[in-house]
Formats: structure tokens, sequence, C-alpha cells
């Protein structure tokens, strides 16, 4: 994160590429990529880097995706957790945003954030700190 120190930067953690929620939540964030200045956007998941090479050239994201397959970054920033779906109980990513400020603080949060909801807080989030 140091070579991203005086800027902003969302870090976003997404379960897995390609999926409907996570399509629909990178996609978004695309898209209003022109409308966040300098700010980094930067996705991650468990996912290996030649699967989120792919999901990236599919959908044209253009920004940073990260592999985290041990989960090592998703536990430091406690979106690791247990999920259910269909009964089934298991560990997974809890699909969360961040936004980190120019000195590296951590200035929101939003844990369990719904993908559609991503790009709207982000904005908001701008905005508010431009004020």
């Amino acid at each position: 994160m140091a070579d991203y120190r005086g800027r902003k930067v969302l870090v976003y953690f997404y379960p897995k590429a390609d999926t409907p929620g996570c399509t629909t939540q990178s996609c978004a964030l695309r898209d209003i990529a022109g409308d966040v200045g300098t700010t980094v956007i930067i996705g991650i998941s468990p996912d290996l880097p030649a699967k989120l090479a792919k999901f990236d050239e599919k959908h044209g994201l253009g920004f940073t995706l990260l592999s985290d397959p041990e989960h090592t970054v998703s536990e430091a920033f406690g979106v690791w957790g247990e999920k259910k779906n269909y009964g089934r109980t298991y560990m997974g990513i809890i699909r969360s945003a961040f936004l980190i400020d120019e000195d590296g603080t951590i200035s929101h949060a939003w844990p369990k954030i719904s993908p559609k909801d991503t790009p709207t807080k982000l904005l908001a989030a701008l905005a508010e700190s431009a004020d």
C-alpha cells in the first residue's frame, strides 16, 4: 500500500470471480472508475491469478485484482468468515469494501455490502470527503 500513499484506495473483497454478484460489483466499479479521480480500485478474492486475469479481460475491468488463496489479506481485514448457503455452513469471503485515505487509514468500512451498493457508497464517501 505504500505505493499508494497520498491517494485514496478502495479495497473490495469478493467471493469468486465471474459469478453473478461479483461480476455485477466489479463491472459497476469499472463503470464509475472515471468518476473517482485519482482513487485506486483494488479487488481481492481467493481466486488464482490466471482466473483473475480472465475475469479482467472478459469484462474490461482495468483495475488491479489481487489473488488471496491463503486468505492472509482477507483475514487481516476480518472478511474471511463463516457463511451459510442452502443450509450448508462453510468458510469464505464476506463481501466487504474499505476506503483507505491518503494517510493509509481506513476512513470507511462497508461490511457485508451488496454488489450494487459498492459504487454508490464509494461515490458518496468521496463526495463527503471533498466537502
